[in-house]
């Protein structure tokens, strides 16, 4: 963070799981078994990620979500004393499990595929949610996806509307969302296939991305940004429509947690006050780093990293 820089607060609603990733050549078909070339044990899920990422980057950050009372919510709360993110509202339940996912990655792609049991943390509350009103009404930003149930979703962005806060609803995983959750939506941040899912046409490139978000603007968000992998990201809102091109890092080893990368970067950048194009190259240069090393939450980079990279490409033109 720059030194004349306020810290700013981002309140963030979302899972926690622990990742189990595997690193191998293929996929194995039903009833069959193969050897994988790695293996990694530690802290995910979207929410998780998307704190960790943005309190690396100099943001003050509180994260809301529900663990289980077991071991794997421990790792959670010792992720949370090592990264500096306030769990206050990481409540603990004995009633369902810490969540987890399996994660797939292609050894030479870097590509993955995810089964994820969101756990404890799907079923938080909107009472529990109320509770964390106090945080969510002096944060700057308030960031959630779909990792746990749509109402809480959905109050926990009608309470930071209330109070004036910028809020981010990143869509993932792609569900099916009500009609009036648009527009409680100040940005929606979806990824190719996401904006499919919502839309139910083909995004697979820059104007197949301004057709969805079109359609995404016109139920109510009032931005739109679509990311789109190697190719960077599409923003479109009322004023302005522009591709933001991807940042690159160096040579790519893992995409996972990627988007929960660019979320978290971007979430900091608008409370820095940043424009929307401005705000969205930042996050693709976080997303950049990111997929330059293993892991989600352990990949995400820090402020100096980004800095460092942007100032960089900068000079280089």
């Amino acid at each position: 963070m720059p030194a004349t820089a306020k810290r700013v607060h981002i309140v963030v609603l979302g899972s926690f799981v622990v990742d189990l990733a595997f690193r191998t050549l293929a996929l194995p078909g039903w009833g069959a078994t193969i050897i994988g070339s790695d293996f990694k044990l530690g802290p995910g899920g979207k929410g998780s990620n998307q704190a960790v990422a943005a309190a690396r980057l100099g943001a003050k950050v509180t994260l809301i979500t529900r663990l289980g009372h077991d071991t794997f919510g421990e790792i959670a709360r010792q992720t949370y004393a090592a990264e500096g993110i306030d769990s206050s509202y990481a409540f603990q339940t004995p009633d369902c499990q810490t969540g987890a996912a399996s994660v797939v990655v292609d050894q030479v792609k870097g590509e993955n595929a995810i089964v994820v049991f969101p756990g404890a943390g799907f079923d938080i509350s909107t009472n529990e949610i109320e509770q964390a009103r106090p945080a969510i009404s002096a944060a700057a930003v308030f960031l959630a996806q779909l990792e746990t149930n749509l109402e809480a979703v959905k109050y926990g962005l009608k309470l930071a509307r209330e109070s004036g806060v910028t809020t981010i609803l990143n869509p993932a995983p792609a569900a099916p969302l009500p009609d009036e959750i648009y527009p409680l939506c100040d940005y929606l941040t979806p990824n190719e296939s996401e904006a499919a899912a919502l839309t139910g046409r083909r995004v697979a490139n820059v104007s197949e991305a301004e057709a969805a978000a079109d359609n995404l603007l016109s139920r109510g968000a009032r931005n739109v940004v679509i990311t789109l992998g190697g190719q960077g990201a599409f923003v479109k809102n009322s004023e302005n429509a522009l591709h933001v091109r991807a940042v690159d890092a160096g040579p790519v080893v893992e995409t996972t947690g990627a988007g929960d990368a660019f979320n978290g970067g971007f979430a900091v950048a608008l409370a820095e006050g940043l424009e929307i194009a401005a705000a969205t190259h930042f996050a693709c240069a976080v997303a950049g780093i990111s997929v330059t090393r293993p892991g989600t939450a352990p990949a995400m980079p820090r402020r100096a990293e980004v800095d460092g990279l942007l100032k960089a490409k900068s000079v280089g033109g």
